[in-house]
């Protein structure tokens, strides 16, 4: 018999929930009470158990997806009990009526509705839902009165097409004038470098896939989904994010308030008073607090309250760093990498870390031990628009400078440009962060839990420095390191800090690893 299970209440009345991470895959034998996913409220991330033993059959939602409470979200096969529908036999199936079919490919699944039995495929409950279908309203045109994809994707366009002529017009009207005046700006102002207002065009699709939480909050946000600019994809159809569509509301007002200066700046009456006032002026802002912000946000909370952190500065002579990277760039351009100084930090946080283990380690405390790791995965964190992002260089430590460096610009890119995956933040060992490229010198990183370690990067900066009893001008470069102090010893973190300062003020010592 197969088994569904709906998306539970997982806290106080909340009515959904983001799927973060399945723990289990299809074809997985599961126990009841098992863990299989972990879902995030608004509250906290939270795991889901099994309801049944059985056998995974089918995951219904993705990771990342907003689910209501209620929705199917996997299907469990039982073991010892009659297949779906107790199907008399493997070829045939029997619906009320007695009527018999072939049965499909795919396993089909039935549900009670107020109008009877509802027959469809997993796949075309799965896409109702991505559409806002209820699928117990669609009538089948199937064999039987079972419902295809076609009757669902019909039933859809049938709302929208009903939706569209109850909605006033306005808010496209609206979306369409700040894109145009947007871009007015930029041509006949200059005032703008157009960067800001571009995502604020309109994509005007026909038709346009999204989870129903996505369109609730467009239409919480007066935003037609279908405007909404995507490059995502799903079953060949442009799929929409809840961080698009915030994205897109807020380019939307940002062009309407400066079309509001711009027109206050040309004769207003405002300009009489020699001083044009923004609609927005001496309000406050919101902005949501949700999606990826809020879950680095979560993690960095979870860091600092359950690792006691002890940091430790220093300062080291990187004039031959400098002087070496300064040779090696045209020639690594050459070859088409752009040779940072990430990659040498990387190579000396290795060696750094080969003589003291005990930082690239992490508190396992279930099992009540520290487990040392085989691997040497660096993560490098990154700023984005999203928040601080750490993309991971899996095995450093058998990598040569220009694949570090071609692999470390790939990931930062593509964590930018939010298409990184989550597998490539994953399985850090020791994280590096440069707050120096913004100018800063010293700070107190926080740990990206549950590793150990995170070595912060100041500013290179020219300051007098003591060589051979003289005081002579030097590239120097300030070192700040934060440990999880249950696990790492203040003089462990020294001694590894000036291993790391040994092979960064003599780089050719990299060569020897």
């Amino acid at each position: 018999m197969v088994r569904e299970f709906e998306l539970p209440d997982v806290g106080e009345g909340l009515t959904e929930a983001e799927i973060v991470r399945w723990l289990v895959d299809v074809g997985e034998e599961v126990s009841e009470d098992q863990p299989v996913a972990e879902v995030e409220t608004d509250k906290a991330v939270v795991e889901v158990p099994a309801p049944v033993d059985g056998t995974v059959r089918e995951i219904l939602a993705e990771e990342g997806e907003m689910v209501p409470v209620g929705t199917v979200i996997i299907t469990f096969d039982v073991d010892g009990e009659a297949t779906e529908e107790s199907e008399p036999s493997a070829t045939e199936e029997t619906t009320d009526e007695g009527d018999s079919e072939p049965a499909g490919t795919e396993a089909e699944a039935e549900t009670e509705t107020t109008g009877g039995r509802t027959f469809a495929a997993p796949s075309t409950r799965r896409l109702a839902r991505e559409l806002g279908v209820d699928i117990g309203t669609v009538e089948g045109s199937g064999p039987g009165g079972r419902i295809t994809e076609g009757d669902v994707r019909a039933a859809a366009e049938a709302a929208e097409t009903e939706a569209e002529g109850e909605a006033t017009a306005t808010t496209e009207e609206t979306v369409t004038e700040a894109s145009e005046s947007a871009v007015r700006r930029v041509d006949d102002a200059g005032e703008r470098d157009g960067t800001e207002t571009q995502p604020a065009e309109a994509a005007d699709r026909e038709r346009t896939l999204a989870a129903p939480a996505t369109r609730r909050l467009a239409d919480e946000e007066g935003i037609d989904i279908d405007s909404v600019p995507t490059d995502r994809t799903k079953d060949d159809e442009p799929f929409v994010t809840p961080a698009e569509i915030e994205a897109y509301a807020e380019a939307q007002q940002r062009a309407q308030a400066a079309d509001a200066e711009a027109v206050s700046a040309t004769g207003g009456e405002e300009a009489s008073t020699g001083r044009a006032t923004a609609v927005t002026g001496g309000e406050d802002e919101r902005i949501p607090y949700r999606g990826v912000r809020r879950t680095i946000g979560e993690q960095m909370e979870e860091s600092k309250y359950t690792a006691p952190h002890v940091s430790h500065h220093d300062q080291v002579d990187v004039t031959e760093l400098v002087e070496a990277r300064g040779r090696l760039k045209e020639r690594a351009a050459e070859r088409g990498s752009d040779l940072t100084y990430m990659p040498f930090v990387i190579k000396a946080v290795v060696a750094g870390l080969k003589e003291y283990p005990i930082l690239n380690s992490q508190l396992d405390e279930e099992s009540e031990e520290i487990v040392l790791r085989g691997e040497y995965n660096i993560g490098v964190a990154t700023a984005t628009d999203a928040g601080l992002m750490v993309p991971v260089v899996r095995n450093a430590d058998r990598k040569g400078m220009l694949e570090i460096a071609d692999e470390m610009n790939e990931l930062v890119g593509k964590a930018r440009d939010r298409s990184i995956a989550p597998e490539e933040m994953q399985g850090g060992t020791f994280s590096i962060t440069n707050f120096g490229a913004i100018g800063g010198e010293y700070a107190t990183p926080i740990i990206n839990y549950p590793e150990t370690a995170i070595l912060g990067l100041g500013a290179i900066k020219d300051r007098p420095w003591v060589v051979d009893d003289e005081v002579v001008p030097r590239k120097v470069m300030t070192l700040s390191i934060s440990v999880d102090h249950r696990v790492v010893d203040g003089a462990e973190a020294a001694q590894f800090v000036n291993t790391v300062k040994e092979y960064l003020e003599s780089p050719e010592l990299l060569l020897l690893e």
